[in-house]
């Protein structure tokens, strides 16, 4: 019975003009998408190489200089964009794609993609992830909204109850029809996507198990959306209603919900504005060590321990230059600073986003985008985990710097200069993402909860159709 059913639902779905020009166009997008992603993809990280060889060549060949001068003059750490970005952009539009490294100051990522947009921009991007999250569950309306409607109002489904027909049979046959096409267009889609990483010169480490783990992600999602059409359809009297309700699911889900929660998560736990953030840093930091002024009640404090600690009665009889070993010493008190402030602005997105996700029971779009994201390491917990790791590579070099001219100089000695070839004794930055396993287990809540969508929504179906 079910393999019956699936054959003549597909073939009736096929015969359907309307539904190969649907399934034509989603194609057509998505291959354009892709086209387009991965086009950007690669230049993007043609950019990034170009930029980080160029930035290293200018610091490895500053010639004769101040380590302070060269702490000052700083360098960049620039942020790599990964495989599975093709797939979902994420945030990386918004957050910037470098970061200033310079003493004293730890500066925000800049240059985001958004900021060198026109007006344009404004209407949307055709990007995978759009069309994965946006149009196939609205072709999965297309083509499942009058499933059990139809037979009604032609007449069919007395005649199949009299024949004594298999409820739930005949609706797993109605199930698995709508479920095959959207299965071979989404695993067309990775298999497509895996192939052209695969061989797109690797900025990147790709992955076929992320990008496998991404497509289960995606299959779940229709699976849910595809047992919610068609209770629908078994529930509803007409298919102008099955349709009307369909939409509306839609529209709640995929519009509604994200864009309220996002508000609600927002206005429970607000991120401080720009001028408040840097004004809380400030004033920590009137409070603190300052490396650059050796007459406040704090270096005085700091003389007298290191004199101590030496047993020498003048800070010329020190055998390292203290106005060096003052400056790291203010570096590290600015990075606790910096820290602090920094981490209360990640407690306050972590708080968002727990609140996010649970607001996720009332849409399925939610975990998916947010397991979407994080496997493809655009989402902000990527970000963040990259701006630390480019925080831990400032402190290291002002510490290098500072340490050379501590080491090499004496008290006083403001005209000390490295030489060149100190400079490229820096280790190069480099950044190394989570693992799937641990992007997994961070988001394991997110997992739990789209399961709990499938269980729940595919036994609701399956009790229904008992009842026709």
């Amino acid at each position: 019975m079910i393999r019956k059913t699936f054959i003549k639902e597909n073939k009736e779905l096929w015969r359907d003009g309307r539904v190969r020009i649907a399934f034509a166009i989603v194609v057509l997008l998505l291959g354009v998408a892709i086209w387009i992603s991965a086009r950007q993809y690669q230049n993007i990280n043609e950019q990034y190489q170009i930029a980080e060889n160029t930035e290293r060549a200018i610091w490895d060949n500053q010639g004769e200089k101040s380590p302070h001068s060269a702490a000052h003059y700083g360098t960049y750490a620039f942020k790599p964009k990964y495989p599975l970005s093709l797939v979902d952009q994420g945030v990386d539009k918004y957050v910037g794609t470098s970061i200033f490294l310079e003493a004293h100051k730890r500066n925000e990522a800049q240059f985001s993609a958004a900021a060198d947009q026109t007006g344009l921009a404004r209407f949307g991007d055709l990007t995978p992830d759009f069309i994965l999250l946006f149009i196939i569950p609205l072709l999965i309306i297309l083509l499942g909204y009058n499933s059990f409607t139809k037979e009604r109002e032609m007449g069919t489904l007395t005649l199949l109850k009299s024949q004594g027909i298999s409820p739930w049979k005949w609706a797993l046959g109605k199930w698995a029809a709508l479920f095959f096409p959207i299965f071979i267009v989404s695993l067309l889609l990775f298999l497509i996507t895996g192939m052209v990483l695969s061989n797109l010169k690797d900025f990147g480490v790709f992955s076929w198990q992320s990008l496998f783990s991404l497509f289960l992600v995606y299959i779940g999602y229709y699976i849910i959306f595809i047992n919610i059409v068609l209770f629908i359809s078994l529930k509803a009297k007409k298919s102008g209603i099955a349709l009307v309700l369909s939409l509306s699911i839609w529209i709640l889900a995929c519009l509604a919900a994200p864009k309220a929660a996002s508000n609600i998560a927002e206005a429970k736990h607000p991120y401080p504005t720009r001028q408040e953030f840097a004004a809380n840093v400030l004033k920590d930091k009137k409070n603190g060590l300052d490396g650059h002024n050796p007459w406040s009640k704090e270096s005085k404090m700091l003389e007298q321990e290191v004199l101590a600690e030496h047993g020498v009665d003048s800070i010329h009889k020190l055998p390292f230059n203290f106005d060096a070993y003052r400056m790291q010493k203010g570096e590290e008190h600015e990075a606790e600073i910096y820290f602090k402030h920094y981490n209360y602005l990640k407690e306050q997105y972590s708080k968002q986003t727990n609140l996010y996700q649970s607001l996720a029971v009332v849409s399925p779009y939610l975990p998916t985008r947010f397991l979407s994201m994080a496997i493809a390491k655009t989402d902000y917990t990527a970000h963040w985990d990259f701006s630390d790791t480019a925080e831990d590579y400032r402190i290291a070099t002002q510490k290098f710097l500072n340490d050379n001219f501590a080491q090499n100089s004496s008290y006083g000695e403001w005209s000390y200069q490295a030489d060149a070839d100190l400079w490229s004794k820096l280790p190069k930055f480099s950044y190394e993402p989570p693992e799937l396993s641990a992007i997994l287990s961070t988001n394991v809540s997110s997992l739990w909860i789209l399961g709990a969508w499938i269980t729940i929504s595919f036994s609701l179906f399956l009790i229904t159709s008992k009842t026709i």
